[in-house]
């Protein structure tokens, strides 16, 4: 028929065959370099049809023929990929001979149909004809060899077939090989598979006849039935209780049968393994006997006869006599492990400990025989009750190699509540810590895979997630890796996601998060949001990637928007995360949001209180940056913030964090104050919230009201002058749990024109003067800033009856102290207090002393002010001496900091006249003053030296000052003549009057005794 088939046709189909079977023989496992190499050499062939398509095949005879036999071989390589890829690992190895062999076969049969077809189109196959040439020489010679690891396997299982080992000893080996080299684990489940599968194939075999097939696997089933972990469970059980039926009738002090003669292996001395007989009836060890052949002895071993036959047999009878004896041993140790169990003796419990995993090395059935004597839950028992942590480590270790490939164990200790003993140990040390997470480990596998009904009685443990957790931090990384593999299969389930989390292991929660279903991301971000964290848990969750997929689910629909902000709410409150919302474009969304007036309130709200925090703590506008980094444009946004306020449907929950973000903007930047306050009328705007029913916003409001007066101050007086608004700001002020808003309303205060007498006399009244004297005891250094600044409107020389309230309500002692112990901002402010004060002193001075009468009729008891001549004192005349300033005011001018030295100048400028009595130089010479003055010449900024000079003018009115200073002065002044020659002004004028001054006092009469008055 397929002379009738159009050849583009044919080559189409054999085409899609030929890679059809390329690919699955690329993706078989077993021996997968044989069908690897198989599957190279079918997409090879691929390109050849392909070749043959494009450049017109011979449509001859020869051609056909050589089709007919490629799809032939191709379709029995399909049939032998089929054949293999699903069957069962055992299988698969103890054929891999035959295997490899049919692959090898197969691939030279369609390399020879390859050259037939190479050989028919000689002249359109000339262009690749020598990869053709190739491809077909490879394919013929093609050689395959199965792994040398099986094939020994094999070998060792056939010569075991050959020699008759039947016994489970040889049985146990062989069948762990087998299940190591094909990566099946050695547990009764697994193996009962593998058998039922040796059975299938003995059934097909069966119906194709072939006889031999069956026979080989019949030899191979019955082998490794006698296996451990092939054997029935209830079997094992019976032959136990045999056994122990046996050992019962022995001294139960008796922990060894000793062997039998015929045991004993006449060349090495000990028990035999592998008993094989030679023809004169002499049993030998198997190993050692071949060693005796190979060293050229030819003598009976035990008789020392000459051999004439040196053939050997296995000795069944023998070997299954040995396992016996070995069975009633393990038997009677178990019998000797139950009593020291049962001892509660710690060396004696070691010690059964140690005999247990002797017996478990022997033999794998003993940790079915363990279970079965009740050894198991004793040492689950144990390990519940001792306190000996030496002890305890072991019973872990015990407990693995108990469990370890045994379902029925694990079973066991679970159903023994094994866990609630095993899970304190994990807090105990690393050793201990180590061996239970291991052990854990073990109960929880099910292999390939886990166990879940085991994990979820595992999760009954209210701490169990927590005590891993735990382990994560420590040093043993074997440990922290078993322990974080464990926590990843809990956490499949949400739940264990969240308890993970409150743990303070955040890992599987921001892979859900990232990777999560919608669902499953919902639910943990609701979580997130419930949750207590702290700041380095809040910035461990923004370095793990988490902003990013919130700032994305805060696009999606209500419930994903309103959870996502709240979470960026609890994020944002962390410097490091407020950049990475910033980086990744969130500002602009969070003000897209905030600005959607058809949004849900709560949406607004929560993209309000977003911005706050990004605002807050001085970042100001530093984040307010959209994807690339490039700064966004603030104006119209401080005119959609100030809208919020006037729109008296919005609930304070969205005008509050409004506010405050505007705050926290017009904190960061001058000159956006004035943009509020020019561009958007915010002064106006802002006055009314003061009245406000919300306390945070009246707060907000007058902080805000404290910057924008240094703009626009007189709207501001106008509205405190209204009624019951003074009272408000008072109240402000004496709010001393609120520091920042005691500081903004001092700061609106000391902003605002001391001009309006009414405006002082009011708050006087209503003791907003008391409030703020108050805050310079005891409010923050900020607030006390602000409030020294409000005091100068209080402390006017002008207004005496004023600054005798200051006095009165004790503020001049503040004053002074503020001199030694405040900011350089306070103590500047202070001394300029002081020398408004001082400057109403000689007027008060003088007054007093008419009171008194002439001087000359004084009372004995008064005395005299060495700067003012008469009786001064703190609460009368403000006294600079008397208040104890003076010595303090000279310790500033020694800091040589510009801004207090300059006010200090002007405070010490107060005492000194220019008229005789020139009682104040000689004041300012006493406490040592004039000396840093003088230095201030050489130091101090030019505004700072035209002071320094201008004091000068007054004390070298005095001979007695020119005499001690005026040399050391008029070097100074000489320096200051020449080098500031530029600068002209007032500096030049005043170095040429306190020259003149020195020059025409050092001229006059020798000067009095310092410090008598003239």
């Amino acid at each position: 028929m397929m002379e009738f088939i159009p050849m583009g046709a044919i080559l189409t189909v054999l085409t899609s065959q030929v890679m059809k079977t390329a690919q699955a023989a690329k993706d078989v496992i077993f021996e997968k370099e044989s069908f690897k190499v198989l599957s190279e050499h079918l997409f090879d062939i691929e390109r050849v049809l392909t070749e043959l398509q494009l450049q017109n095949i011979n449509d001859s005879q020869a051609t056909r023929q050589a089709l007919e036999f490629l799809e032939a071989d191709v379709k029995r390589a399909n049939n032998l990929v089929e054949k293999y890829k699903n069957r069962a690992p055992f299988y698969l190895l103890v054929k891999c001979r035959h295997i490899v062999k049919e692959v090898q076969d197969v691939t030279r049969e369609i390399g020879r149909s390859l050259a037939a077809l190479s050989l028919a189109n000689v002249e359109v196959l000339s262009g690749i004809s020598e990869q053709v040439n190739r491809l077909q020489n490879e394919m013929q010679s093609a050689e395959f060899e199965a792994s040398q690891n099986r094939v020994q396997i094999v070998d060792k299982l056939n010569q075991g077939l050959t020699d008759q080992k039947l016994d489970h000893g040889f049985a146990n080996d062989i069948l762990k090989e087998i299940a190591k080299a094909v990566g099946v684990p050695v547990e009764p489940s697994e193996i009962s598979k593998e058998l039922a599968s040796f059975r299938r194939e003995k059934e097909e075999a069966a119906d194709r006849k072939e006889k031999a097939e069956v026979f080989f696997l019949e030899q191979v089933i019955e082998l490794l039935s006698q296996a451990d972990a092939a054997r029935d469970y209830e079997e094992i059980k019976k032959q136990y209780f045999q056994r122990l039926q046996f050992i019962e009738r022995l001294d139960p002090r008796e922990e060894y049968i000793q062997p039998y003669k015929a045991f004993i292996c006449c060349i090495t001395g000990n028990v035999m393994n592998d008993p094989v007989s030679l023809c004169t009836g002499t049993a030998c060890e198997r190993t050692a006997l071949e060693a005796r052949f190979e060293r050229g002895e030819k003598t009976d071993p035990e008789t020392g006869a000459l051999l004439e036959d040196f053939s050997y047999r296995s000795n069944i009878q023998v070997r299954q006599s040995i396992q016996e004896w070995k069975e009633l041993n393990y038997c009677l140790k178990i019998r000797s492990c139950n009593a020291k169990l049962l001892s509660g003796q710690d060396p004696s419990v070691e010690e059964a400990l140690n005999q247990m995993q002797e017996l478990m090395i022997e033999n794998s059935i003993n940790k079915d025989w363990i279970s079965i004597g009740g050894l198991t839950d004793m040492v689950v028992l144990i390990l519940g009750r001792t306190n000996n942590r030496g002890v305890k480590e072991k019973l872990l270790i015990t407990l693995k190699d108990i469990v370890e490939g045994n379902p029925r164990n694990k079973d066991k200790v679970v159903e023994s509540q094994g866990f609630d003993h095993v899970i304190p140990c994990l807090g105990a040390d690393s050793s201990l810590s180590k061996a239970a997470v291991e052990l854990l480990y073990e109960l929880l596998q099910n292999r390939p895979g886990w166990d879940a009904s085991v994990c979820r009685k595992f999760l009954q443990q209210r701490s169990t997630i927590h005590a891993l957790v735990t382990l994560l931090k420590t040093p043993v990384t074997e440990t922290a890796e078993k322990a974080e593999e464990i926590l990843m299969k809990l956490c499949d389930e949400d739940e264990n996601i969240v308890h993970a989390a409150e743990a303070e292991w955040y890992k599987p929660l921001i892979d859900r998060i990232i990777q999560g279903s919608k669902s499953s991301r919902i639910s943990m971000v609701r979580a997130l949001v419930s949750m207590e964290l702290g700041e380095q848990h809040i910035q461990l969750l923004g370095e793990a990637g988490i902003i990013p997929p919130l700032l994305e689910m805060a696009s999606g629909n209500f419930e994903s928007k309103e959870l996502s902000l709240s979470a960026l709410l609890k994020l944002s409150g962390c410097h490091e995360n407020k950049r990475l919302i910033a980086d990744a474009g969130g500002v602009p969304m969070l003000l897209e949001l905030m600005f959607s007036f058809h949004l849900s309130t709560i949406i607004i709200a929560k993209s309000s209180e977003v911005l706050e925090k990004l605002t807050s703590n001085g970042d100001g506008t530093k984040f307010f940056v959209d994807g690339t980094a490039k700064q966004l444009e603030l104006e119209p946004i401080i005119t959609n913030l100030l809208a919020f306020q006037q729109n008296p449907h919005w609930s304070y929950t969205v005008r509050r964090p409004a506010l405050l973000t505007l705050l926290g903007i017009c904190q960061s930047e001058a000159g956006l104050v004035k943009t509020a306050v020019l561009t958007s009328n915010g002064g106006s705007l802002i006055l009314p919230l003061l009245d406000d029913s919300d306390l945070v916003i009246r707060e907000t409001a007058l902080s805000l009201l404290f910057l924008f007066s240094q703009h626009e101050p007189e709207g501001v007086v106008e509205y405190l002058l209204r009624p019951r608004r003074l009272e408000a700001l008072v109240g402000f002020l004496e709010n001393s749990k609120n520091s920042d808003v005691q500081m903004a309303a001092a700061g609106l205060l000391a902003n605002l024109p001391k001009s309006v007498e009414s405006l002082t006399k009011k708050l006087i009244e209503m003791d907003g003067l008391r409030a703020i004297v108050d805050i310079l005891r005891t409010g923050t250094m900020g607030a006390k800033e602000n409030a020294l600044s409000a005091l100068f409107r209080f402390a006017d020389p002008t207004n005496l009856e004023s600054q005798r309230k200051v006095v009165e309500l004790g503020a001049y002692p503040l004053l002074v102290d503020f001199l030694e112990s405040g900011s350089v901002t306070s103590k500047a402010r202070a001394a300029a207090l002081i020398g408004n004060l001082s400057m109403s002193t000689l007027k008060l001075t003088i007054r007093t002393t008419k009171e008194v009468g002439c001087w000359f009729f004084r009372r004995a008891r008064d005395r005299l002010c060495s700067a003012h001549g008469g009786t001064c004192s703190v609460a009368t005349t403000f006294c600079m001496l008397e208040a104890k300033a003076l010595p303090k005011l000279v310790n500033l001018l020694q800091e040589k900091v510009h801004a207090t030295t300059y006010e200090v100048i002007q405070a010490l400028s107060t005492l000194v006249r220019e008229e005789p009595p020139h009682r104040g130089a000689n004041v300012l010479h006493q406490a040592k003053a004039i000396q840093p003055i003088l230095e201030v010449l050489t130091w101090g900024t030019v505004s700072l030296k035209e002071e320094a000079l201008r004091l000068l003018a007054k004390v070298f009115r005095s001979r007695e000052m020119v005499d001690c200073y005026g040399a050391e002065a008029r070097l100074a002044l000489v320096y200051l003549a020449e080098n500031y020659i530029n600068e002209g002004g007032h500096l030049q004028i005043n170095v040429a009057i306190v020259l003149s001054l020195i020059e025409r006092y050092s001229r006059s009469s020798r000067s009095l005794v310092v410090g008598q008055s003239r």
